[in-house]
Formats: structure tokens, C-alpha cells, sequence
């Protein structure tokens, strides 16, 4: 079997590894999270709500992918096998059974700002490491912010 050899010197590859394979997890973590809300959310702003979990899970799901295949080339291989997500997720999720529309928007709000404080950590340490992947989880986290700031506005007031 012939391997994928990589670019980086090795000090450099365990940092952008680990970087990028937590990142996996985290997204696809997100994406089974923002499905579960989907699926179980009632209230009265259900559809709204419904509709932007949807774009949550879209861009987790697209992030993913990305993430995973810039492993790959770099000759790490991704491991996203469930038992893999099963035991290394740990973000907030969303307890089981009919979720309240404000609680999703709360979950949700928390699950994004974790994730982005975790992926500003990996953009610092993949600076020097690999500044191709920095660039990446830059454009990743620029996107989950947007995402935080809806599901933050959702339940914001002017006065606050």
C-alpha cells in the first residue's frame, strides 16, 4: 500500500494532526447535534429555527469534509468513524425528547461559541506549525461565528 507522504516535518505534522482531527470531531459532532435539534423542536418558532439548524448542519457537514481532505493530503489519514465521535465529542448536546424552540437557540448558541473558543486555540497553534490548515480553520470559524451570531440574535433584546 503505497501511503501519502507528508509535506510537513514532524514537529509540524502532530500540531496540524491534531488540530484538524479535533476539528473533525467537533463538525461532525455539530452536524448530529444540529439534526437532533431539528428534528425534535417545537414552539413557536419552530419553522425559523427549523430551517436554520439546517444551515448549521450544512456548513458542518461541507467544513467537515474540507477538514478531512486537508488531513489526507497532508498524509493523516481523518478518523471519523462514529465510535471515534462517540468518544472524543465533547460539546454541549441537546437532551433527549422534544426540545423548547429557546433552549435550541441557547444549545445551540453555547455548542457554536465552544467549538469557535476551541478552533481560535487551533489557529494559534497551527500558525508556524502549517499556515495553509491556520487559513482553514480561519475561514471555518469566520463561518460558525455567523452562525452564533443568528442563534444569538435570535434570543437577544435592543436593551441588552
Amino acid at each position: 500500500m503505497t501511503v501519502v507522504k507528508s509535506p510537513l516535518p514532524e514537529d509540524a505534522r502532530k500540531v496540524t494532526g491534531d488540530a484538524l482531527q479535533s476539528t473533525l470531531v467537533d463538525l461532525l459532532g455539530l452536524s448530529l447535534i444540529g439534526k437532533q435539534a431539528h428534528w425534535n423542536i417545537v414552539g413557536p418558532r419552530f419553522r425559523s429555527i427549523h430551517l436554520q439548524l439546517d444551515e448549521v448542519v450544512s456548513t458542518a457537514r461541507t467544513y467537515a469534509d474540507t477538514v478531512a481532505e486537508r488531513s489526507s493530503a497532508l498524509g493523516l489519514p481523518p478518523d471519523g468513524r462514529p465510535e471515534t465521535i462517540a468518544s472524543a465529542f465533547t460539546l454541549p448536546s441537546p437532551k433527549d425528547g422534544w426540545l423548547r424552540d429557546s433552549d435550541v437557540v441557547q444549545l445551540i448558541s453555547e455548542t457554536l461559541g465552544d467549538a469557535i473558543g476551541r478552533l481560535r486555540e487551533r489557529i494559534e497553534a497551527t500558525e508556524k506549525a502549517d499556515p495553509v490548515t491556520q487559513d482553514l480553520l480561519i475561514g471555518i470559524t469566520a463561518d460558525l461565528e455567523k452562525q452564533r451570531w443568528m442563534f444569538e440574535a435570535e434570543n437577544a433584546s435592543p436593551d441588552s
